[in-house]
């Protein structure tokens, strides 16, 4: 294992843009009947038994790679010599529409996907899980998922129960800042508006990615928020444009900005930031006092998938605690299993051991007592939502 990992995918942050598969998303998020699969036609005939081998489709640098080769993938290779079972492992989700775009038509049409595991944020697994487009998973044949999966993320709103996902990995966003250019401290979202920050701000682009924040900043319940609520951020958000008080809005290239100086603080989300503070110890990264936001990005297993029940060995598989803490050394997310934090104390190495003590990877009490996980946007309401948000960003 190691501490630290390069990671620049934007996987949290996407292009909220009226194309072909923003449309695609659109349409299928709006419950468009011929796109929902019932549940009787989800499975289909699982050849796990005689073909020893799954499809998983992830995001670009979201998992081990080993320090002299990085084609092999130690938690992957272990996983095979223990159980015969070889996985194809591709980084094709770049983005999550995009994605949405490239697997949709065969899933709304009864087809195999032809993965067996695929990884999507939490706010695009709810509309797979609304759409009929996932399996529920064996829970009696993951006892790791069953005994370790972190409770606060136990029961989202789209799937109660979890039963048709689980966390790959889970993360923070908060506010990141240039501590010594800035000289002095950020403990509040309400800060962003200050005066000596105007042209030096940063949000991020996504509807899903920036609204929650910004509305706890208000001192919003995000479980619960309501339309007045997202508009009383939209009505401040315009004003402070029109104002040139936000420089722009921004995917994962916050990171270049904030590096560079161009900006002083943004939004952000606490991987990247470990990440930053690696080359630059004046980042700092803050969960404001008012909270901030617990999201997910989620394992999910496609209809038809003809390798099921090996997908769901691999699922259980990462929550085993020595796993799940080699894969936490890497990605510098927050862990989804929290009996990971004892083997990375444990380990007898420094840099491990300080990983363990770091509550954006693990987060103690007082942290979570900040954090909250939103709501999902409803279908019925996106629409109407992501035209006013794209029309603020300029999408």
């Amino acid at each position: 294992m190691r501490a630290t990992a390069r990671n620049t995918t934007p996987r949290r942050s996407v292009l909220r843009g009226l194309g072909a598969a923003g449309a695609a998303g659109l349409l299928a998020a709006c419950g468009v009947k011929p796109a929902h699969v019932a549940e009787g036609e989800r499975a289909g005939r699982d050849l796990s038994g005689r073909e020893r081998s799954l499809t998983f489709a992830n995001w670009p640098l979201y998992i081990d790679t080993d320090d002299d080769d990085p084609q092999k993938r130690p938690t992957l290779d272990a996983f095979r010599e223990r159980t015969g079972i070889s996985v194809r492992y591709t980084e094709e989700i770049n983005d999550n529409d995009e994605f949405f775009g490239k697997v949709g038509p065969a899933l709304m049409n009864g087809q195999a996907s032809d993965r067996d595991l695929i990884v999507v944020s939490d706010w695009m697994a709810a509309r797979f899980v609304r759409l009929g487009w996932v399996q529920k998973m064996d829970r009696a044949a993951q006892p790791n998922v069953a005994g370790h999966l972190d409770p606060q993320l136990r029961r989202p709103a789209f799937d109660p129960g979890r039963l048709h996902s689980v966390p790959w990995q889970s993360g923070i966003t908060g506010i990141a800042y240039n501590r010594r250019a800035l000289g002095r401290e950020l403990r509040s979202t309400r800060q962003l508006w200050d005066a000596d920050l105007r042209g030096k701000v940063t949000l991020l682009s996504g509807l899903d990615e920036s609204i929650s924040l910004l509305m706890q900043g208000d001192g919003v319940d995000v479980t619960r928020w309501t339309a007045d609520d997202f508009h009383a951020v939209c009505d401040r958000i315009e004003k402070l444009v029109a104002q040139k008080h936000i420089r722009r809005f921004t995917g994962n290239d916050y990171i270049k900005d904030l590096s560079s100086g161009d900006v002083l603080a943004c939004q952000a989300y606490s991987g990247d930031v470990i990440q930053l503070q690696a080359d630059n110890p004046d980042i700092a990264f803050v969960v404001p006092e008012e909270g901030g936001e617990l999201w997910a990005e989620s394992l999910l297993v496609p209809n038809l998938a003809r390798h099921k029940a090996n997908a769901e060995k691999l699922v259980d598989y990462y929550y085993e605690p020595e796993v799940a803490a080699e894969l936490a050394a890497w990605v510098n997310y927050v862990c989804p299993v929290p009996a990971a934090q004892a083997v990375l104390a444990d380990s007898g190495d420094e840099e491990l051991a300080a990983l363990a003590e770091d509550p954006l990877v693990f987060p103690d009490r007082e942290m979570r007592g900040r954090l909250a996980i939103a709501r999902d946007i409803a279908a019925s309401e996106r629409r109407e939502m992501a035209k006013r948000w794209n029309g603020i960003v300029g999408l």
